[in-house]
């Protein structure tokens, strides 16, 4: 009885050392543990941001970051041959598990109401005049919007989208600004040239608008800033308009004033 009580513990410790020696030789060859795989896909599902690789390597300390990086990928096929309702994108320089596109439709059908706060129109055109031209100072943009940017930029700075990035070599020296990793991750851009080149808004507007609010390389800002920078036309025409029917009605005033006193 003792005798076998021995030998299962002998052959438990065995046991232990080839499965230690196995875990090792696929971190040698760089393959993909499935222990390895369900921890990795956990993270990534329960993040609401992307998760860097270090951060992987730092949670999975005993794990070569060539190894979590082969089974991101692998995970991401594996959803990908399963037409699986997640898939795995990479953004802001993390990895980020997200709804799969060809759903869409069933998840708004799901949340009827978005969650995500919405930008001003004032406040999407001044991040896409610095997304585009940054460097900028704040007096370039209003060069270009034609009014006051104080508030807008204030609103855009504690959103974390936009920060100072330096200053401009000009009397006064002011502040230069750039879009933030924030900017990256709200709108699911990998980089900035991932920005929808200025040319293709005319494709991008023609787009169905289900197709724009899962597409995650910028689509969806991109129609958000033609749109914002139509209205802003469209005001500046208004506002002109007005001036001009103003200034008529001013004059016929005067002159009824100028007949009454002759």
């Amino acid at each position: 009885m003792e005798h076998s009580i021995v030998e299962q513990f002998e052959n438990q410790e065995i046991s232990e050392n080839i499965e230690e020696k196995n875990v090792e030789n696929l971190k040698k060859t760089h393959g993909v543990n499935e222990h390895i795989k369900g921890a990795v896909e956990a993270i990534l599902f329960i993040s609401e941001k992307p998760v860097t690789l270090e951060q992987l390597k730092k949670t999975l300390s005993t794990v070569d970051g060539r190894v979590i990086k082969n089974t991101i990928q692998a995970l991401k096929e594996n959803y990908e041959k399963q037409n699986s309702g997640m898939t795995i994108f990479e953004i802001a320089g993390g990895y980020q598990m997200l709804s799969n596109a060809k759903y869409a439709s069933y998840i708004r059908d799901f949340y009827k109401t978005k969650h995500k706060e919405r930008l001003s129109k004032p406040a999407l055109e001044s991040l896409a005049i610095i997304a585009y031209k940054q460097p900028v100072t704040r007096a370039d943009i209003e060069i270009i919007r034609g009014v006051n940017s104080d508030g807008v930029i204030n609103h855009l700075l504690n959103k974390d989208l936009i920060k100072a990035i330096g200053r401009k070599e000009v009397p006064g020296r002011p502040f230069l600004y750039g879009t933030t990793k924030q900017f990256l991750e709200h709108f699911g851009l990998k980089a900035l040239n991932d920005l929808p080149k200025l040319e293709e808004f005319p494709t991008l507007l023609a787009k169905e608008e289900d197709e724009q609010d899962v597409e995650n390389k910028g689509q969806g800002v991109a129609k958000e800033i033609k749109k914002s920078e139509d209205d802003v036309l469209e005001n500046t025409v208004k506002e002109q308009r007005q001036g001009v029917e103003e200034n008529s009605e001013e004059l016929i005033y005067t002159e009824e004033k100028n007949n009454e006193f002759e």
